[in-house]
């Protein structure tokens, strides 16, 4: 059992996660002995993961042998296994919108396909090793999506307002 970092509650283990290249970055230090990624963008990228693999189901097609549909047990949700999915890609379909065009393909590469960040240097033709500041830096724009993050908003957020001093003000 592993907690879900959507739900909050416990669920099975569906997959290793020292398999996934962003859990295996998680354990991994860098020169200053600090984590190549935090555990806010490893919840972040866990939980865009989760949204794409319940995207990813079908309806059944055939008769179900689950002993727990014999209890009449309904999803906690009440939603169908096709209405859930729809959601899922729906919710991931934002996720990417929200980092943007530039971060989302390597997002979606590292936490959705599990694909390695040496491959994804190569598919884009980056120098090696910058992968992970690109990564790192998309994470971070996905946990502000996710709210959990502290997100910058007005004039910092803009950058440089005006040249003029703290109480100036622009005559229309």
């Amino acid at each position: 059992m592993v907690t879900d970092a959507v739900a909050g509650r416990e669920t099975p283990l569906a997959r290793n996660a020292a398999e996934s290249p962003l859990a295996w970055l998680a354990t991994r230090r860098d020169r200053s002995g600090q984590p190549m990624i935090s555990r806010t963008q490893l919840d972040a990228g866990q939980r865009l993961s989760a949204d794409h693999e319940r995207g990813m189901q079908r309806d059944r097609v055939t008769q179900s042998w689950d002993v727990s549909g014999v209890r009449g047990e309904s999803p906690q949700d009440r939603l169908t296994v096709g209405e859930a999915a729809q959601d899922a890609r729906r919710r991931v379909r934002n996720a990417l919108d929200a980092v943007g065009p530039e971060l989302s393909s390597v997002l979606y590469a590292v936490c959705c396909e599990e694909r390695g960040l040496e491959t994804v240097e190569k598919q884009h033709g980056w120098p090696q090793r910058c992968g992970k500041v690109i990564l790192r830096l998309a994470l971070d724009r996905l946990a502000q999506h996710y709210g959990m993050a502290p997100s910058v908003s007005g004039a910092a957020r803009a950058g440089l307002v005006h040249w003029g001093s703290a109480d100036y003000r622009p005559t229309a």
